[in-house]
């Protein structure tokens, strides 16, 4: 059951006026898809992301083809990693005889979080082919690494003070 505000003053009438500019607004949206082109001149346009994680780093893989490296910046501040970049349009053609313009332009920030593990003074950043890859080094606290743990033995009272060394391993 549904809570309806009480208004005793209202026309009659108005919540179906209401109702019916509800109905149009939904048909008129589904009639009329926006065009591409609106979407494009808002500059959305927004590089698809790719994120991985292995026992010494992080890498952040951004597709961003046709922006030139000094189009790109990539901060690390605060444990947030933050990508802007624009792709600019650019028309070399002295005839404007496009019919139609697919691709994306526009500028782009992209923040994420970075986790506590990440050494944020050792980034690294590479762009080629089209596809930025940002490479976030792990502290050395917070990579696994090989212990050494003592076992005593209990074969004799004299053995029994020296320990043997056994390697395991601990996350």
């Amino acid at each position: 059951m549904a809570i309806v505000r009480y208004a005793p003053f209202r026309r009659p009438f108005s919540e179906a006026a209401l109702l019916q500019n509800r109905l149009n607004s939904i048909f008129h949206e589904f009639g009329f898809p926006p065009e591409p082109t609106e979407a494009l001149e808002a500059g959305h346009f927004v590089p698809a992301v790719d994120i991985y994680e292995d026992a010494q780093k992080v890498v952040v893989k951004v597709e961003a083809p046709g922006i030139k490296q000094e189009d790109l910046d990539v901060r690390v501040e605060n444990h947030t990693l933050t990508i802007k970049g624009e792709r600019k349009f650019e028309i070399e053609e002295k005839e404007e005889n496009f019919r139609r313009i697919e691709s994306r332009y526009g500028s782009f920030v992209r923040s994420f979080t970075v986790p506590q593990t990440v050494d944020t003074e050792s980034v690294a950043a590479n762009y080629e082919a089209g596809v930025l890859t940002v490479t976030l080094n792990k502290k050395a606290e917070a990579k696994p690494k090989q212990v050494k743990i003592e076992v005593g033995s209990a074969t004799t009272a004299s053995s029994a003070s020296q320990p043997k060394q056994v390697e395991a391993s601990a996350a």
